[in-house]
């Protein structure tokens, strides 16, 4: 086993990483740019190491800098977290040609499940279902002439891409040009490949995934599913496991199906495999892969009660898996939201310094987060906050405690679209599992993006109150003795 590894992350995935770390007895390094000298990851692990300027192209996503922090820090291997160079082939070869182990799949996989035909390609040999769609398209004019054969709507994607860019749904042959235009304009600025495919876009779909884990041995499991059907952008808010949607034999076949594909690409370490659920056929079709361990991973950790990055680091130094399928166990419901400092209106990010984070504590509340009270939250990184998530007996005992919960957050000094999330609990459609990837375009969603703010402004002023009244009572118990001065108020 490792003795010390570096987290090439920031945030709460790196402080994640490395809670599991120091209940293993392994050392960790973190690394931070200039912008994150007082954030709370560097603070958390046993060495931090400055690697440049704050923009992530100048520390996070330079290889040679991370490496060079591994090296002088005596650090076995380097746990990448997500984002950032999480599917980074090149980094990968990068850490093991310098004597650095890497944590995750084998760049092979990473390759093959990071281009996206050759994921379908995959896909279609290990007998997965795939959404009808195309190869490489040259042209507008070549994505017109398939969009005939398919039938709109078509979803145009980037070959390279994820996390909604480069993705554009187009209803008629008119909006064709303009959007490939566009969409691969976008892919080639955020992932510096410009091509693009076409599927055929599922209008009443549901996004259901599955988390496979594999070893060096060949072993395969999954460890259930996870729904992330309510999102903004193509990117999640709210991630439950197991999905309300889907039959026993449903969640049976999908399992299997992840495993299938993880053998087709020899895949070791985490994995999830993505799939959209055709509400209306009730079959679903690969969508991707995430070659490495997901932001929603605590859904699946709370009902199977599994350490996903302990597995991690497990199977990284040669270790068989755990557990056979078998003795997987699930129980209950998780669900987590994505706290994001941003104004839930328009889901622009929010800048500002938290003068108030206490999250509530309780059974069956777990909170993930790279912040603290009085931390500053600036503009050059994703503005997640937190991840909080909830465990029940079942869907509607998960749903009232989180409610409950998030009642009792208190943040103040940032916007946050915590008072969001309260307000897609209340929706009858969210409650009954009815909900789709189009949730927050079709769904009126009212609240108060300063509910949570005000909120604590009132508790704050009622314990002024409160300190006032208990210093005038002790103040005038000193004025009856002629030795003691009166105190000021």
């Amino acid at each position: 086993m490792f003795k010390k590894i570096l987290i090439a992350n920031r945030g709460e995935i790196a402080v994640r990483v490395m809670k599991t770390c120091q209940r293993m007895g392994i050392k960790t390094v973190a690394v931070y740019s200039e912008g994150d000298r007082t954030a709370l990851h560097p603070r958390f692990a046993d060495e931090a190491v400055e690697i440049g300027p704050p923009p992530a192209n100048e520390s996070y996503l330079k290889v040679e800098r991370i490496l060079e922090a591994a090296k002088a820090t005596g650090a076995e291997g380097v746990h990448p977290g997500y984002g950032f160079l999480s599917e980074n082939s090149s980094f990968a070869q990068a850490a093991e040609a310098a004597g650095v182990k890497w944590i995750g799949p084998p760049t092979k996989a990473i390759d093959q499940m990071g281009d996206k035909l050759m994921a379908r390609e995959v896909a279609k040999k290990s007998n997965v279902p795939i959404v009808p769609g195309s190869d490489i398209l040259a042209s507008p004019e070549e994505a017109k002439k398939m969009a005939k054969e398919i039938g709109y709507p078509v979803l145009l994607k980037a070959s390279a891409g994820g996390g909604g860019k480069g993705m554009r749904v187009v209803e008629t042959e008119d909006e064709i040009e303009n959007a490939f235009e566009r969409a691969s304009s976008e892919a080639e600025r955020s992932f510096g490949n410009p091509d693009m495919y076409m599927e055929k876009f599922v209008p009443h779909a549901k996004h259901i995934e599955v988390q496979v884990f594999s070893d060096t041995q060949g072993n395969h499991v999954w460890l259930g599913e996870r729904e992330c059907s309510i999102q903004r952008r193509h990117q999640k808010l709210i991630e439950e496991s197991p999905s309300a949607a889907i039959s026993e034999a449903q969640r049976q076949e999908m399992g299997e199906a992840a495993v299938a594909l993880a053998k087709g690409c020899d895949y070791v370490n985490a994995g999830t495999v993505e799939f959209l659920y055709d509400a209306d056929e009730k079959k679903f079709y690969f969508l991707e892969m995430n070659t490495r361990l997901q932001v929603e991973h605590p859904v699946t950790e709370m009902i199977t009660g599994l350490d996903l990055v302990e597995w991690q680091l497990l199977v990284a130094s040669g270790q068989a898996l755990p557990l056979t399928q078998d003795q997987i166990q699930r129980q209950g419901v998780a669900i987590e939201c994505r706290l994001y400092a941003e104004d839930p209106i328009d889901f622009l990010p929010a800048t500002g310094r938290l003068r108030v984070f206490m999250p509530p504590e309780g059974e069956g509340i777990r909170l993930d987060t790279g912040f603290e009270q009085g931390d500053m939250v600036g503009s050059y990184y994703d503005p997640l906050l937190s991840k909080f998530i909830v465990h029940g007996k079942d869907r509607m005992d998960a749903i009232e405690r989180l409610k409950r919960a998030l009642d009792q957050f208190a943040i103040a000094g940032v916007t946050t679209n915590l008072a969001y999330h309260r307000a897609v609990l209340e929706i009858e459609d969210f409650q009954q599992g009815r909900h789709l990837t189009n949730f927050v375009e079709t769904h009126s969603i009212e609240f108060d993006p300063t509910e949570s703010e005000k909120k604590i402004l009132a508790e704050v002023v009622g314990q002024l109150h409160q300190a006032r009244e208990q210093k005038l009572v002790k103040s005038l118990a000193s004025a009856q003795d002629g030795w003691s001065p009166q105190e000021v108020i």
